[in-house]
């Protein structure tokens, strides 16, 4: 008997076949894609994943947008030097820019535009901002993901009832509803300390770390006038917003990132450097 020549069916034929009985409400599809997963015709990323394009279609913008309270903004009338070592310590691609108040959201100003700062004498920070556009908090998620796509904005304003700023949401915030949180066994627990000990003269360090512990911990000297935290002092060497991998050394320590996503930095490991070494490694 001749073996069977016939090709294998695909991921996808598989899942189809699976799925043939039509699901009649959003339960059901849930409980069919649950027994594709138990019966292996997909992992378990790619059901966590369908599961949060589900989840987004029924979520609204008030659900996950960054409270007005916690948004980073630049204030029109500061002048560049009073607002950059900010932009640098957060970290941010984009900024809402308010004139005095909150709710006079007059733009969104882009980090990379400030280069036209330092190229142009006669730049206008007013004439380099973005329109912002403002949603209400009611707007479904998987309508932003859509209109954020089209237009390719990455950041809108939210608005309440009565007009006024209610928070910021952004593309990253919304996917992250679909691919969830990306956690490696960088992460730490919130409960652990900022500063952890993996080997002699070899430390895990939270971005969020203001440089005065740090010091007292590591014995290190670095002023904290004008960065508040070790992740504002790291971003600043490096001049941009560092990916997982990249190092960086100065004064007697390296500093390699660990985590790191596309807003903000996470974790450092921070290896402090023999005199031998520290003249050996270049600088990035």
């Amino acid at each position: 008997m001749e073996p069977d020549s016939s090709p294998k069916p695909s991921l996808l034929e598989r899942i189809s076949h699976w799925l043939m009985r039509e699901p009649e409400d959003r339960e059901q599809l849930i409980e069919l894609l649950h027994g594709a997963y138990e019966n292996s015709l997909m992992d378990a990323d790619a059901l966590a994943m369908i599961e949060g394009v589900l989840q987004v279609s029924e979520m609204r913008v008030g659900e996950i947008m960054i409270p007005r309270a916690q948004m980073d903004v630049i204030d029109i009338n500061d002048p560049p030097e009073v607002f950059i070592p900010h932009v640098i310590e957060t970290a941010h691609s984009r900024f809402p820019v308010i004139d005095k108040d909150r709710d006079d959201v007059i733009g969104i100003l882009l980090a990379k535009d400030l280069l036209r700062h330092y190229a142009e004498s006669d730049s206008d920070i007013r004439g380099m901002l973005r329109p912002a556009v403002f949603i209400p908090e009611s707007k479904r998620l998987n309508v932003l993901l859509k209109e954020f796509r089209s237009n390719r904005n990455h950041i809108a304003i939210v608005v309440d009832e009565y007009g006024g700023v209610a928070g910021l949401v952004t593309i990253e915030d919304v996917l992250e509803q679909i691919v969830g949180d990306i956690e490696d066994e960088y992460d730490f627990d919130e409960t652990e300390d900022n500063i952890i000990r993996e080997n002699e003269g070899v430390f895990r360090v939270k971005a969020a770390t203001e440089i005065e512990d740090f010091n007292e911990t590591l014995g290190a000297h670095f002023s904290d006038e004008e960065f508040d935290t070790v992740g504002g002092l790291v971003v600043s060497r490096f001049g941009h917003l560092p990916k997982r991998g990249e190092s960086v050394k100065f004064d007697g320590f390296l500093f390699s990132i660990l985590r790191a996503d596309s807003r903000r930095l996470h974790a450092v490991r921070v290896t402090r450097l023999r005199p031998d070494e520290d003249a050996q490694l270049p600088l990035v």
